[in-house]
């Protein structure tokens, strides 16, 4: 098997892949680094891709009765861009960056506790290095490297009388991968297991909102008025916008890829994956007030653990075409504090050579998004309850993907 084909068809198979992760709805993921350019040929290798993604989903019940019917999912745009470079015969190297998590929510009207917006960015900067070991048939990998992951999060609340309140984090932290593969190039056979440590924030940044409401939040912790720094300028005037420094922390789960492909057929590859997640590590975003530690806000999570699933097949169409179809199951992770459920992705694919050397590759995806609802916050915390409880319906995300590879 011709390794222009083999080279064609995976990276088809990257950009379905990509829209893959960036329609499921298990948890806050979104893109992967392209660390699989380490084993493209040439000495040095490009490549970069953007996708678009539109997910509907709308409340079916919610505390709010004006939420009902209205939908809170957000447009998004994920970028990849990858660069290889073979270091020597037996040595390779990729930088990568990619918005590898995320999530965007903005309601229609304000929830029962004031929340407008909610949105968050990670984006992954890395350097992964891989070893090749020739052997009497085929060839051994040893993969490696290291990552800075950048976190954004932006948070709006609608308090009525007493006025609007916004909160600002930024953080960053760092972890690495290291993974081991086996391929046989002739026939397209490559089997690879990945394994990416989590991240860990102590986010800064700054939390603006009425004196009223960072008042009662503390008082609703069980602060007295005497212990409490809000109470004062609450008595004097409740709606006094009152900017405090404040920092978030959280955690990003860990992961393990397992990924196989092969050549099955002249012109026809099969390829597959599956991923663990350890989102069992997200259990919630805690906001304090810095220097005192006083808690201000707390979002929950306590999500499982993921699995991700995917499963495809390739063919060459002609010397300079060559496509795929994919089938993905994500697994919910939601225990009942959010709404976090299975998600069904079908996608495809397709690669087009041009006359200079580079490729063309262009991607669609459509994903089923399964109906879930809340059970944690009313009286029986086993049991939905709308007047505490948020419950939606199931829907749809649409994703479309185009990218370009060149090679020197």
């Amino acid at each position: 098997m011709k390794n222009r084909f083999v080279n064609s068809l995976l990276g088809a198979t990257f950009l379905s892949v990509t829209i893959v992760g960036t329609a499921s709805a298990g948890g806050f993921g979104r893109g992967t680094a392209d660390t699989d350019i380490i084993y493209e040929d040439g000495n040095f290798n490009m490549r970069s891709s953007v996708t678009f993604v539109s997910p509907s989903r709308k409340f079916s019940s919610n505390p709010n009765p004006a939420l009902n019917d209205t939908k809170y999912t957000e447009d998004y745009v994920v970028p990849s861009f990858a660069v290889k470079m073979n270091v020597s015969e037996s040595l390779r190297c990729a930088v990568t960056h990619v918005m590898n998590n995320g999530g965007s929510i903005h309601y229609a009207v304000p929830t029962v506790t004031g929340k407008l917006v909610e949105e968050f960015e990670t984006y992954e900067s890395g350097v992964t290095c891989g070893v090749k070991f020739d052997l009497d048939k085929g060839r051994a990998w040893l993969l490696g490297g290291a990552f800075m992951e950048n976190f954004d999060y932006h948070r709006e609340n609608f308090y009525g009388a007493l006025g609007d309140a916004s909160l600002n984090l930024s953080g960053r932290d760092y972890g690495f991968r290291v993974g081991a593969a086996y391929e046989i190039p002739e026939i397209a056979l490559r089997g690879q297991v990945m394994y990416r440590s989590g991240t860990s924030y102590g986010s800064d940044g700054m939390l603006t909102a009425p004196a009223g409401v960072l008042y009662a939040a503390l008082a609703g912790r069980g602060i007295p008025d005497a212990a409490n720094p809000f109470a004062a300028l609450a008595g004097a005037n409740p709606a006094m916008q009152v900017p405090v420094p404040a920092e978030g922390l959280g955690d990003l789960p860990r992961n393990v890829e397992v990924k196989l492909q092969s050549g099955i057929a002249p012109g026809w590859l099969a390829f597959g994956s599956v991923k663990w997640t350890d989102w069992s590590a997200t259990t919630e975003l805690d906001v304090r007030a810095q220097g005192s530690g006083i808690p201000i806000t707390t979002d929950l999570f306590y999500w499982k653990d993921g699995w991700t699933v995917t499963g495809g097949i390739g063919h060459q169409f002609t010397e300079n075409v060559s496509g795929l179809v994919a089938l993905t199951y994500d697994q919910g992770v939601s225990t009942g504090y959010d709404l976090s459920s299975d998600t069904y992705t079908i996608s495809a694919g397709a690669a087009f050579k041009d006359k200079i050397g580079g490729e063309l590759r262009l991607g669609a995806g459509l994903s089923y998004l399964a109906s879930a609802e809340e059970t944690k916050y009313g009286p029986n915390p086993d049991a939905f309850d709308p007047a505490f409880d948020q419950a939606v319906d199931s829907g749809w995300a649409v994703a479309g993907s185009i990218g370009y590879s060149i090679k020197w």
